[in-house]
């Protein structure tokens, strides 16, 4: 089974016809400041237009979606916690049903009790996660040597304990895994049923047009230095060098940068026409507002705004997938249950207030249902250097924060749990494995920096 790429061409402005190309949301509006602590925020009063997806795509009644985002925010602060304490016992999190109840996995029985005593339900993992992403990490690696044939999709499955791969016979799926040397007792092979395909066609999900040839979506307005103001969104959209026009038909920008395969992220640089907000188009309803970019868990409800579909909703299925197109593999893009249509692609997803990613590609459609696939924010601000836009207006940009007091802690450097930094004379310890964004020095950020 291979995965098709759809890319919407257009024939004239504001009119298109399918052909084989790549989809995108339209991005976001707003001046920026320094990117926020990566926290979850209050989902106290979520948006209007993100409850009446929620509401229509997962069969939820207002108290329900309401309920739902609160209970997520919640699991995703007590997850973080509980990874730290486990270790390397800890085996993965999700969040499962309306309420959100939050199931944390281990190696170690004897860790139940304090998974228990923070909220969670415990439990039993046969593999740790840290080994369970070594191991996908070792097939990333060998598909960059090689696209396997006959293994359109692989993942880490917290809930089986597995690497998953997903493959049209078993023979293509052990191979694959032989020449990636990944230990046989921690792959699973399910037979594929997906036809996964980049979705082608500046608040997040308008569309725009890529040098007369196609349309796509915006993903989030960002901003790049003190004034340089964009956006992100999908690598197969266009390369560096096309020019963009918006959904009003006016020249917007041109792609500065662009990757794919391998990742599926772009950015592109817009003229001073163009004002980037920190909302993303709710299709009929009110615009969503960008608060911040923490990671939601496995389980977790998920919005997608798109150019053709629009508001679409679903749940978080696996993070870290690696998934093969015909131009290539997509290492490190988050698999959803969400639907999506040729002219998505690029566009923007976000659970509550927290922008998640750009849409990349995927299977199904939105009359029978679907798969879809986004790359996550952090690689590309972080490839790039840019400032995701979560505040309408004001502040100080990305390069003109108060005067750093010194050390080694540095602003787009990825760092691993357990990694030691210096700041303002002290030493801190990584919490969660995360790239480092203005604004979160390690003083600020007390989810991902413990002083020692």
């Amino acid at each position: 089974m291979r995965h098709i790429p759809l890319r919407r061409r257009v024939a004239a402005a504001c009119t298109g016809v399918v052909a084989v190309g790549a989809l995108t949301l339209a991005g976001l509006t707003g001046s920026a400041t320094a990117a926020p602590e990566p926290r979850a925020t209050p989902a106290s009063a979520p948006d209007a237009a993100l409850l009446r997806a929620l509401e229509r795509d997962l069969g939820l009644t207002p108290a329900e979606a309401r309920q739902r985002i609160a209970g997520e925010a919640a699991a995703t602060d007590i997850a973080a916690t509980l990874k730290q304490r486990l270790g390397a016992s800890f085996a993965g999190a999700r969040v499962t049903g309306d309420g959100a109840t939050l199931i944390v996995a281990t190696t170690d029985p004897a860790e139940r009790r304090a998974i228990t005593a923070a909220g969670a339900r415990a439990e039993h993992a046969d593999h740790g996660l840290a080994r369970l992403e070594a191991a996908k990490a070792g097939l990333d690696a060998a598909a960059g040597r090689r696209a396997p044939e006959g293994v359109p999709l692989w993942y880490v499955d917290t809930t089986a304990s597995r690497v998953v791969l997903q493959a049209t016979d078993r023979a293509a799926a052990d191979r694959f895994a032989a020449a990636a040397g990944v230990d046989r007792a921690l792959v699973k092979v399910v037979r594929a049923s997906e036809e996964p395909r980049t979705y082608a066609d500046l608040r997040g999900g308008d569309a725009y047009y890529m040098g007369g040839s196609g349309r796509c979506s915006v993903g989030f307005p960002v901003k790049r230095g003190a004034s340089q103001a964009g956006f992100v969104t999908a690598g197969h959209c266009g390369t560096v060098g096309t020019t963009t026009t918006g959904v009003n038909q006016q020249a917007q920008g041109t792609f500065q940068g662009s990757t794919f395969p391998g990742r599926d992220h772009a950015w592109v640089a817009t003229n001073a026409n163009w004002t980037p907000r920190n909302l993303v188009n709710g299709y009929g309803n009110a615009d969503v507002t960008v608060a911040g970019s923490t990671q939601a868990l496995v389980g977790a409800s998920i919005c997608r705004s798109g150019s053709t579909t629009g508001w679409r909703c679903g749940t978080v299925q696996q993070l870290n997938t690696s998934v093969t197109y015909p131009q290539g593999t997509v290492s490190g893009v988050t698999r959803t249950s969400v639907c999506a249509e040729p002219g998505d692609s690029g566009g923007s997803f976000i659970s509550g207030s927290q922008a998640q990613g750009v849409t990349s590609g995927g299977s199904g459609n939105c009359s029978q249902g679907g798969t879809t696939y986004f790359q996550p924010l952090a690689p590309a601000l972080s490839a790039y250097g840019l400032t995701l836009v979560t505040s309408d207006g004001g502040g100080p940009g990305p390069t003109d924060p108060p005067t750093e007091p010194g050390g080694t802690w540095a602003a787009g450097t990825s760092y691993a749990v357990g990694a030691t930094v210096t700041y303002g004379g002290a030493t801190y310890r990584c919490l969660q494995a995360h790239t480092a964004q203005a604004g979160w020095q390690p003083p600020n950020t007390p989810s991902l920096w413990q002083r020692v």
